[in-house]
């Protein structure tokens, strides 16, 4: 169909960027993400515009963080952003004037990484993405599976624990308060605070108290061999590898590919994860057991996917 523009929304800036059909990203442009839900529309198309100067662009495809509808046109809700039923395709098309589809914008990272990332060779996998929050995207014998309402593979808000912490989602025990970046570092201000003596190196990268602990830091202590950091990233595995197991009960996938900021530690994250995964995996000892693999597009991911979902005729359900 030839060039396309993937678009993705961050909470600080709205990247737009040209992609051909090998998932090439030939030109890219970038504006600050506004605060009000019309200006961002008005951020979306001038990204584009920017984008796609000099090329000849077939259409646009929208990595939106929230509740896409099955058409790939509306937003149901979005947590970040004042979108309640927001009809982003008519009003994008309207200022660009080119073919507009939207998607989850995990589903457009999952999609990046199938086509032309981690996943390639495979025709069965499930992403995730261990970022702030809990993402994830089912592509199932070669094919985006957005359930019937289009809204499938919001794994972050699976409830793992019955009553458990409350959510943003506003319920409680999701999947993403006990697997993501937030809780990795709930996890190293806890144990700090208990075991400060065991905290030495994390405490001493901050401001010496557990309550200025970052994510940044649990990194690089945990690579100095911090005890309490590296217990944060094992229990946060824990329940990483649990969820997956899960997971592999429902869906039977080859492969699971594991994306977002967390996967960027390689291996401090991903071996503790496969561990779990096989402890918890119903008849691990006897069955196939699916890989779990890192990501390789890192931050482009969503928008290479959606560039080359753009290109899809039709809703995939």
């Amino acid at each position: 169909m030839g060039l396309t523009i993937g678009v993705d929304i961050g909470g600080t800036k709205i990247a737009a960027g040209v992609v051909d059909e090998e998932g090439n990203i030939l030109s890219t442009h970038k504006v600050p993400t506004p605060g009000t839900p019309e200006a961002i529309v008005d951020a979306i198309a001038a990204a584009v515009e920017g984008a796609r100067a000099g090329h000849e662009i077939v259409g646009v495809g929208i990595g939106a963080a929230g509740y896409v509808d099955r058409q790939r046109s509306t937003v149901y809700f979005a947590p970040n952003i004042d979108w309640r039923n927001e009809p982003l395709k008519e009003k994008v098309e309207a200022r660009v004037g080119l073919p507009v589809v939207v998607e989850n914008d995990a589903n457009a990272a999952a999609w990046g990484e199938y086509r032309f990332g981690a996943g390639k060779g495979h025709r069965n996998v499930i992403c995730i993405t261990l970022g702030t929050g809990l993402g994830g995207g089912i592509i199932i014998g070669n094919k985006l599976r957005r359930g019937h309402y289009g809204v499938a593979a919001e794994f972050g808000h699976i409830r793992m624990v019955p009553d458990g912490l409350l959510c943003g989602c506003g319920s409680q025990g999701c999947w993403e308060q006990y697997a993501s970046g937030r809780a990795l570092v709930r996890y190293a201000k806890q144990r700090a605070n208990a075991t400060p003596e065991n905290a030495e190196i994390l405490l001493g990268l901050g401001d010496g108290s557990p309550e200025g602990i970052e994510g940044k830091h649990i990194s690089m202590a945990a690579r100095q061999g911090d005890p309490v950091a590296v217990d944060s990233y094992r229990e946060l595995a824990r329940w990483a590898g649990a969820g997956l197991a899960d997971l592999a009960s429902l869906f039977d996938p080859s492969a699971f590919i594991v994306g977002g900021g967390l996967s960027d530690e390689g291996e401090l994250v991903l071996d503790p994860i496969r561990n779990s995964y096989k402890r918890w995996l119903v008849g691990g000892n006897w069955r196939p057991v699916a890989e779990v693999i890192a990501a390789q597009l890192g931050n482009e991911a969503g928008l290479v996917g959606a560039a080359d979902l753009a290109r899809e005729p039709a809703p995939i359900m």
